[in-house]
Order: structure tokens, then C-alpha cells, then sequence
């Protein structure tokens, strides 16, 4: 099994990028028995789609301007 430094990396690289299958099996794997990581990657998450609703919201405030 993974270490949670191993798998906190591959939650982060997965935001940059599409991981292989065996990576995504033992993120999962580790999560269901791992709180810690589960809380990281839920976490992670989180910010990312918040990011995302801001820019988002912005690009749409400035839109309205133009």
C-alpha cells in the first residue's frame, strides 16, 4: 500500500492531469481506509470547484461590463 505522502501527491498531480488507472485504484483503495487522505482529497476538491465558481463569476461580472 501507498504512503499518505504518495497519495496526497497523486490527489494534487490529479488536478493537473488525467491519472492512470492503477494510480486512481490506489487513491481509492487508500481512501476508504484512510481518513486523513479522504479529508485531503475531499478538501482538495473543494478549492478546486470553489476556484472554479469564482473565475467563473468573474469572467461573468467582467462580460457584463464589456
Amino acid at each position: 500500500m501507498r504512503s499518505c505522502r504518495d497519495i496526497t501527491a497523486l490527489v494534487s498531480q490529479g488536478l493537473d492531469k488525467q491519472l492512470s488507472l492503477g494510480e486512481r485504484l490506489a487513491i481509492g483503495v487508500h481512501v476508504m481506509m484512510c481518513p486523513r487522505c479522504r479529508n485531503f482529497q475531499s478538501q482538495t476538491q473543494f478549492i478546486r470547484k470553489a476556484a472554479h465558481r469564482y473565475t467563473e463569476q468573474l469572467q461573468n461580472s467582467l462580460d457584463k461590463k464589456s
